[in-house]
């Protein structure tokens, strides 16, 4: 009878398993890519957050303010220079209803804002203002 060939690697042993630690510096690059680009998402979503915070409060201040058209259209006017400065709010009559018109999807001219300061208060224009107020573009360029 032969001799199995296998009894010859009795003193063969077999590969212990290989450690996951400590990481290879490949793993190490996308651990770190990773939290990096975690961080960076956080961040984003942080400052667009900061940054639509002003709109948000003047949405909730235009709920209070529904029937008061002059108190909606001081709020569009903090809008406006709060995104765009002081330049774009302290135009005249007719240009600032042209930098409305532009930042809000709606049209406006100078007879309705001079209504504003009518003893009469419009109701039209109260519904326009708070439609302005929640269409107002944060990003458009103003040339003005």
């Amino acid at each position: 009878m032969q001799a199995s060939p296998l009894d010859a690697l009795h003193d063969v042993l077999p590969p212990s398993e290989v450690s996951w630690w400590p990481l290879s510096p490949v793993a190490w690059a996308a651990l770190i890519c990773t939290l990096l680009l975690i961080g960076l998402i956080c961040r984003l979503l942080y400052t667009a957050h900061c940054h639509k915070q002003a709109k948000n409060h003047a949405i909730n201040q235009s709920q209070l303010h529904q029937n008061d058209p002059q108190a909606l259209h001081i709020l569009l006017k903090r809008l406006a220079k709060h995104y765009y400065g002081t330049l774009a709010t302290t135009q005249s009559q007719n240009k600032w209803a042209s930098i409305l018109s532009q930042l809000s999807g709606q049209t406006f001219n100078e007879q309705e804002l001079n209504s504003l300061y009518a003893p009469v208060p419009n109701e039209h224009l109260a519904k326009k203002l708070s439609v302005a107020i929640r269409t107002f573009k944060l990003k458009e360029k103003v040339n003005v």
